[in-house]
């Protein structure tokens, strides 16, 4: 059987214990046609970076299947019917991640690498003091276009 992580987005206005609801009948399906569900995870309430069908946010849900191609498909039919499930996604994996998904990892700030790499921090005021311009009063000066 292969390998596959499918992730889907709920609407907005639906509860969480419905979001589970809705996994838990998926889950059904996968393995009413002879495939397993291991972890589970719901990501919660997001902001979608666009509207879809009129949300500004879903509920994120994942899941690692191991399951025949016709239970995946039977189960993205019943998604496209469903209302309360604005978008899918499955893909096909060598092997499932084993821990939390990046999603679920909580991080810090100070935990990601540094774009820079190794430079100094860089402060506002750090080049020095501004090179002297000479007299701005002796340059003639041109008269504006507006004002001519």
């Amino acid at each position: 059987m292969a390998l596959y992580e499918h992730v889907f987005l709920a609407r907005q206005d639906i509860s969480a214990q419905q979001v589970d609801a809705l996994v838990e009948q998926y889950k059904g399906v996968i393995e009413a046609n002879g495939g397993k569900v291991g972890r589970i995870e719901n990501w919660g309430l997001k902001s979608l970076t666009y509207r879809i069908k009129k949300n500004r946010k879903a509920h994120y849900a994942l899941m690692d299947i191991e399951a025949p191609a016709a239970a995946i498909q039977e189960m993205e039919r019943q998604m496209r019917i469903s209302e309360d499930v604005l978008r899918y996604m499955t893909i096909a994996v060598e092997k499932h991640e084993d821990g939390p998904s990046a999603m679920m990892q909580k991080r810090d700030r100070d935990d990601r690498p540094r774009r820079d790499g190794d430079r100094p921090e860089r402060s506002f005021g750090d080049r020095g003091p501004r090179p002297d311009r000479g007299d701005r009063e002796d340059r003639p000066r041109r008269p504006r276009e507006d004002r001519a």
